[in-house]
């Protein structure tokens, strides 16, 4: 049985993980990035408190020795589900079994402006570009004559109020008070302010009431300014609009505000459901195919009685799926039962800044703040990095930054012409 899977994020690689060395079956991974990464720490190297190679991993090193695996390089075009085969950029491939595990991308919900100018969060790419923007824009600041052009280069709006937003915002906030005015001294009399910007009545909004209210006295706190309520209609020329009529002067507007998944070409448009994403049965077989399946963002099940609007896009789900459906695959060969998948929520959590943190568990209904949901925040997210290397080497920058309240990886890297500007 030959495999393709689309897509090496938490679904594909967990797939691929758990059918390694299995007789019978042959796995072929195909992603347009030659790396897995870890989303949920994207906003850390974006800040520049880890470096990339923290939470990302080359695909080939991990399939190394593992002989049933193979990686592609390429990016999918279509598939043509009469001939089993998938066409990419770079050439086709037949399987037996197809998965999209393509997870999902940016929406900026229409506002063409907006994903034109704002500074998009979803990628390690958007991490690198946010990071190299933020620190030109500071060195424009520090020899910028003008208060008011200087205040909107220092001035940040981040959209969304959800774990990215919140998480980003605090971060920001906290290197505002202790490192900016120290390698910053032209800086130091420099009004700025960053705000979180959210549509809805309350931030992380899926999580308890309990982590909403300390969340929100939490950012307040660090001095970030909170708009609730206020629905982002608009951002240009340096202005961001609001529905409410209000606006705010900004060169620094950060989009964590919402994702789709996507469309394919050769798979049929009744099977698509709410937010782009692929309906399954229980199995997660794509409805109207006979051998394609979805996991993770891309898929949206609606056969768990618990999650009767389908599953969270969170990490978990992505992993728990990867890994029933490795187990069903393996049925399948054997002529065995496949197993209906149910999601086992582990619950929700959030960092807001050094020692702060949100964490809400599902059983027995328990909710930590502070220091304790901070370190299990931190746990959590060291042992769900893909290899003891990535583990160690996050640990080690995160020793640094908690003890000395810095980190040393604010280089402006700019790989292309275009983005080799002058600081002007």
């Amino acid at each position: 049985m030959h495999i393709v899977i689309i897509g090496g994020g938490f679904a594909g690689i967990n797939l691929a993980k758990a059918l390694t060395n299995e007789k019978g079956i042959t796995v072929t991974l195909v992603d347009k990035n030659n790396y897995n990464f870890f989303p949920p720490l994207i906003y850390q190297v974006a800040t520049a408190f880890l470096e990339p190679s923290s939470i990302s991993y080359p695909f080939r090193k991990f399939f190394a020795g593992k002989k049933n695996l193979q990686f592609r390089l390429g990016e999918f075009l279509k598939v043509i589900p009469t001939e089993n085969k998938v066409i990419l950029n770079n050439g086709e491939l037949s399987y037996d079994q197809l998965v999209f595990a393509t997870g999902a991308e940016t929406s900026y919900f229409g506002m063409e402006n907006v994903k034109k100018n704002a500074i998009p969060m979803k990628t390690l790419n958007d991490a690198i570009n946010m990071r190299n923007t933020l620190l030109k824009n500071l060195e424009k600041a520090a020899i910028c004559k003008d208060i008011r052009k200087r205040r909107k280069l220092l001035t940040i709006v981040v959209a969304g109020g959800g774990p990215t937003g919140v998480e980003v915002s605090g971060m920001f906030a906290e290197m505002r008070k202790s490192i900016l005015i120290k390698e910053y001294p032209e800086l130091e009399t420099s009004a700025s302010n960053i705000y979180l910007v959210d549509g809805g009545e309350a931030l992380l909004s899926p999580m308890s009431v309990a982590s909403q209210q300390d969340t929100l006295e939490a950012v307040t706190k660090l001095g970030v300014v909170v708009k609730l309520n206020t629905r982002l209609v608009d951002y240009k020329d340096d202005t961001v609009y609001f529905a409410d009529g209000n606006t705010i002067q900004t060169k620094n507007l950060i989009w964590a505000a919402g994702v789709t998944a996507r469309e394919f070409e050769g798979i049929p448009a009744e099977s698509y459901g709410r937010g782009k994403r692929m309906l399954t049965d229980t199995y997660n077989k794509v409805n109207g195919t006979t051998n394609i399946f979805a996991i993770g963002d891309t898929c949206l099940q609606l056969s768990d009685e618990n999650f009767p609007q389908g599953h969270p896009q969170v990490a978990q789900v992505a992993i728990q799926q990867g890994i029933t459906l490795a187990q069903n695959f393996k049925n399948l060969l054997q002529v065995k039962p496949l197993k209906p998948f149910i999601y086992k929520d582990k619950g929700s959590m959030a960092i807001i800044g050094k020692n702060k943190a949100v964490v809400d568990l599902p059983k027995p209904n328990l909710h930590f703040k502070g220091f304790i949901a901070w370190m299990i925040w931190l746990f959590v997210h060291l042992i769900s990095l893909i290899t003891y290397r990535n583990r160690i080497n996050t640990f080690y920058h995160w020793m640094i930054s908690y003890f000395s309240k810095d980190q040393s990886l604010r280089m402006i890297i700019c790989p292309d012409k275009k983005s080799k500007e002058e600081i002007v």
